[in-house]
């Protein structure tokens, strides 16, 4: 089992657009972040988590050629502003593309992105994303793509933001805590991510600090930090975690025995 890191950064990204700060400045590959997305690859399928505003350029890098499915954790635009970029997979396999997440989620898909999903004529010569939704409950596992997947639901202020576990490696972003009713699901990972905005508080994100803490409790035997800031450079946030906790930056790849 395969995880890539496609992109590893918040919402703004890094560089930040007109910021000279020394980590927007840094020549240091780990500290350019595009928006937070993975791909997960089993037994030669890949499942995308989220499809980030920069997706066709982190496939491009990642060279990942084929999606099998999309799992969106939630709505926010910087986890779902690239879905057009589905549009080349749904064409290549001649058929439509499932797309798997929160019910609300989809729901405000389907009406943000409209021109995919009624029934628009599409003049002949173009082309537009062939999707299929299908909303999911959390803690009901069950199999995309031949993958097994536990989706696991969360506060992200005031919406529900899913986490996803594939058997030894569980993907969480955008989370404000993991309260002890959820760390039984979570537990014996190999490979735990985890959202980690930077050092001090944050109302619906995970600080540093905070996910240090949490990681310690679930207790997987690795735990990478994505959805970082230009608060924090990677070389300066790595000498500072404790042993088994590590920065994750874009394009970084796991392997994991299953």
């Amino acid at each position: 089992m395969r995880l890539v890191f496609l992109g590893t950064g918040t919402s703004f990204g890094v560089p930040q657009i007109g910021c000279d700060c020394a980590v927007c400045r840094s020549p240091d590959p780990r500290d350019r972040r595009s928006r937070s997305g993975a791909a997960l690859q089993a037994g030669g399928r890949t499942l995308l988590i989220d499809t980030p505003p920069e997706l066709r350029l982190q496939l491009l890098r990642a060279e990942l050629s084929d999606v099998d499915a999309v799992l969106y954790t939630h709505e926010h635009a910087d986890h779902v502003n690239g879905i057009d970029d589905l549009r080349v997979f749904s064409m290549r396999q001649r058929r439509p593309l499932p797309c798997y997440g929160p019910a609300e989620t989809l729901e405000r898909l389907r009406e943000g992105f409209g021109y995919i999903f009624e029934d628009h004529r599409v003049f002949e010569g173009t082309s537009k994303p062939r999707l299929e939704l299908h909303p999911l409950e959390p803690g009901r596992a069950l199999e995309i793509a031949g993958i097994p997947v536990l989706p696991l639901a969360f506060e992200h202020g005031f919406l529900r933001v899913f986490g996803y576990r594939f058997g030894p490696i569980a993907y969480l972003t955008d989370v404000k805590a993991v309260p002890p009713e959820s760390r039984g699901a979570l537990a014996g990972l190999r490979v735990l991510v985890l959202n980690a905005l930077w050092w001090r508080s944050h109302p619906t994100h995970l600080s540093i600090g905070e996910a240090v803490e949490t990681a310690r409790a679930i207790g997987a035997e690795q735990t990478f930090l994505t959805h970082l800031t230009h608060e924090t450079g990677h070389a300066e946030l790595a000498s500072q975690l404790p042993a088994g906790i590590a920065p994750a930056y874009d394009g970084l790849s796991i392997e994991v025995s299953e």
